[in-house]
């Protein structure tokens, strides 16, 4: 068997409700593909006519097959009854943009979602008994959803919350965690990691 005939087809991402992670598997399924640029700019238009030439009309019609192919892709990431909520489906560009409007939320919405993601982060400790792993995966899943909301985040940001925000049971590892790191560049696996031995 040659190299060309185990390759294996990556899944296509199932919008499945949550359009924020879609979108993002979608939009790098699509440049792998490399037809993201035919989503995020649709097919030129290229003057029709008399005056437009052989190599005009070819790189169009190549155009129109790479935005087939790209369309062909969204419509197999989304269910029957969301394509049919689309009124446009002229182009990929079309259906990304109309999916996007329907999607994504209003400006109004988003503020309000981060505005509750911040408080939640602000609020965050680990609770009596709670895993070390466990506090870190509620703690990453508010900082990423905060990220997706178009917020940056540092990753010493985090370090520093969940530094603060550990049980007391914790107090001696995270004072040498201080003392002995520079928390700028400690990577939160890192960090993990130090706080996992001492669990």
């Amino acid at each position: 068997m040659t190299f060309e005939n185990s390759f294996v087809q990556p899944a296509i991402p199932r919008l499945d409700g949550h359009y924020d992670h879609w979108s993002m598997l979608m939009e790098n399924f699509l440049r792998s593909k490399e037809y993201w640029n035919l989503v995020e700019t649709g097919i030129t238009t290229v003057a029709r006519g008399a005056d437009s030439s052989d190599l005009q009309k070819k790189t169009l019609e190549e155009l129109k097959l790479k935005d087939l192919k790209a369309k062909n892709y969204l419509f197999q990431a989304i269910d029957r009854s969301i394509l049919e909520t689309i009124l446009k489906k002229d182009t990929a560009k079309d259906i990304w943009d109309s999916l996007k409007q329907k999607y994504q939320g209003t400006t109004h919405v988003k503020r309000a979602q981060l505005q509750a993601l911040r408080k939640e982060f602000k609020v965050l400790h680990m609770k009596t008994g709670e895993t070390v792993n466990n506090y870190f995966g509620r703690t990453l899943i508010i900082a990423n959803k905060i990220r997706v909301h178009g917020e940056r985040m540092e990753d010493v940001v985090i370090i520093e919350k969940i530094l603060r925000s550990m049980t007391s049971k914790f107090d001696y590892v995270v004072c040498s965690i201080e003392e002995s790191n520079d928390l700028d560049t400690l990577s939160i696996d890192e960090l993990q990691s130090s706080l996992l031995v001492h669990e």
